[in-house]
C-alpha cells in the first residue's frame, strides 16, 4: 500500500489492488469476461451496459483561437499568452488587456471546463481550461465545445489522453488537423460511470501533482544553496574551453533502447529524466561499447537543440560513470581533474543559464554548439570549494531520485488505468 512522505497511509478511495492472473486491478472493479464488444477491460461491477461510440464531431464543435502575432506579445502584461510549449504550465508571454477584450468580443474563446488540445509540436497534449482570462496560440491549440449532456468534459479529457495519435495518418505525425478531431471515434458509458471513472483518476492526478511539488521544492532548495554558495565564494576567471576536451556523440534514438545490454543516455533524457547530475542510468542498449561514443567518467553533457527556447538548452547533466554509451543531438565535455564536473553542471544550470542562452541560434529549432560558447568566460572557485558543495548536495540529490521513483510509480499506475478503463 502506498504511503505519503510523512509515512502515513495514503488513503485513496477505491484504490486497493489485488493480483489476478498476474495483472493488477481494483478490488472495487472486475475484469469483464463476456461476449460484449463495446466494454472496457476494467470497470466498476455495478455497470454492465455497452458503451456508446460516436465521432467527436457529431457531438462537439472544434474551435481555434484567432492568431496573435509575436509583436503583440511581451514578457510582462495583463493576460497570459500560452504557446505549444507552455500550455498547462507557467506562461512566459503576455498580451494587453485591451487586445484580449478586443479579440474576446470578435472571436470565439474557450469557456471554463472545456477541453483544450495541442495540435502541433507536442501533439495531443490535453488540458481542461480553468476559466481564468488567458489567450492561446492560434491554430496550434484548439478547444472542444461540448454542448451535450451525455459526455462529461473531464471524462473526454482523460479519453483524449489515451489516444494514439500516430494511428491517425502516419507513424511520425507532427500535426493534428481539425478534421482528425472531428472524425475521432469516442466510446463512452453513462454519465454516472463517466463520473466514477474520472473521480478515480483525479485522485491519482492529485497525488501526482503533490509528488511533483515535492520534487520542485527540493530542486528549488538545491538551486538556492548553489547560488548562495557561489556568490559567497572567491572566484577566478576561466574560459569554457579551459575546462576540458569537447566531443560529439553518435546518432541514437528511442528505437535503439532495449531491456538488456549496456547502460546509455540519449538526447531526450537530458530534458525528461536527468537533472544536474545523472546518478542512476535508466536506459540500456544492445549497441557495443567499442563501437560507440562513451563517457569518460568525468563528463558534462549538453543538449544541442530544442523547439522550446534557448534557456532550456542550458541544461547540462554531469555524469561520473565511465563507459556509458551516449547518443543523439548532444555534445560532451570531458572535464579536467582541476574542476568538479557536478559543480560545473550546477552553476551552468543555475548561475550562467541566461548568459549562455544568448549564444544559442535559431528560431523554430534552436541550436547550441560547443564552438558557440568555448571562448566565453566564467568565474569559478577553487577545486576544494567546488568539492565541498558537491559533497553537501549528494544526499539531497539522492532524495530527489527517490521522490522521482515514487512519481514514476504513480504515473505507471495511472497509465495502467487509462489503458484499461477506456475503450
Amino acid at each position: 500500500m502506498a504511503t505519503d512522505n510523512n509515512n502515513k497511509i495514503l488513503k485513496v478511495p477505491n484504490l486497493s489492488f489485488k493480483q489476478e492472473q498476474s495483472e493488477t486491478c481494483f478490488d472495487s472493479a472486475e475484469r469483464v469476461i463476456n461476449q460484449k464488444q463495446n466494454v472496457p477491460n476494467l470497470r466498476f461491477p455495478e455497470f454492465t451496459e455497452d458503451w456508446v461510440t460516436i465521432r467527436l464531431g457529431d457531438s462537439c464543435d472544434i474551435n481555434m483561437c484567432k492568431r496573435i502575432f509575436a509583436n503583440q506579445t511581451s514578457e510582462v502584461g495583463d493576460i497570459p499568452f500560452y504557446k505549444i510549449g507552455t500550455i498547462g504550465t507557467i506562461p512566459d508571454s503576455y498580451i494587453s488587456k485591451e487586445l484580449f477584450e478586443e479579440y474576446k468580443q470578435k472571436y470565439n474563446y474557450p469557456r471554463k471546463g472545456e477541453v483544450m488540445i495541442t495540435c502541433a509540436g507536442t501533439v495531443g497534449k490535453a488540458i481542461v481550461f480553468n476559466g481564468e482570462d488567458s489567450y492561446y496560440q492560434d491554430s496550434n491549440i484548439v478547444w472542444i465545445d461540448n454542448p451535450t449532456n451525455e459526455l462529461d468534459n473531464t471524462f473526454l479529457y482523460y479519453k483524449i489522453n489515451c489516444v494514439d495519435w500516430s494511428k491517425l495518418n502516419s507513424t511520425t505525425i507532427t500535426r493534428i488537423y481539425n478534421d482528425d478531431l472531428r472524425k475521432l471515434k469516442i466510446s463512452y458509458p453513462s454519465i454516472a460511470e463517466q463520473i466514477k471513472i474520472t473521480k478515480l483518476l483525479q485522485v491519482l492526478d492529485q497525488r501526482i501533482a503533490t509528488q511533483n511539488k515535492i520534487i520542485q521544492q527540493l530542486q528549488s532548495l538545491i538551486k538556492g544553496i548553489v547560488v548562495e554558495h557561489y556568490n559567497k565564494s572567491h572566484k577566478t576567471k576561466f574560459k569554457i574551453k579551459d575546462l576540458g576536451r569537447s566531443y560529439s556523440v553518435m546518432n541514437m534514438s528511442k528505437e535503439d533502447l532495449s531491456e538488456t545490454g549496456n547502460e546509455c543516455i540519449i538526447y531526450g533524457e537530458l530534458f525528461t529524466t536527468y537533472d544536474c547530475v545523472a546518478t542512476n542510468i535508466v536506459s540500456k542498449t544492445e549497441k557495443a561499447i567499442h563501437s560507440s561514443t562513451v563517457s569518460t567518467g568525468y563528463d558534462l553533457l549538453f543538449p544541442a537543440s530544442t523547439t522550446v527556447d534557448a534557456q532550456s538548452l542550458i541544461a547540462p547533466t554531469a555524469i561520473s560513470q565511465p563507459n556509458i554509451i551516449l547518443g543523439g543531438d548532444m555534445f560532451g565535455i570531458a572535464i579536467k581533474q582541476d574542476y568538479n564536473n557536478e559543480y560545473l553542471s550546477y552553476i551552468f544550470n543555475y548561475v550562467y543559464k541566461n548568459y549562455l542562452a544568448r549564444y544559442a541560434q535559431g528560431s523554430t529549432i534552436i541550436h547550441l554548439h560547443y564552438n558557440d560558447i568555448q571562448n566565453l568566460e566564467i568565474e569559478l572557485p577553487d577545486i576544494n570549494t567546488q568539492n565541498e558543495l558537491v559533497l553537501l548536495l549528494h544526499n539531497m540529490q539522492d532524495k530527489v531520485f527517490t521522490e522521482k521513483k515514487m512519481l514514476s510509480m504513480y504515473e505507471t499506475q495511472k497509465a495502467y488505468l487509462l489503458n484499461n478503463l477506456f475503450i
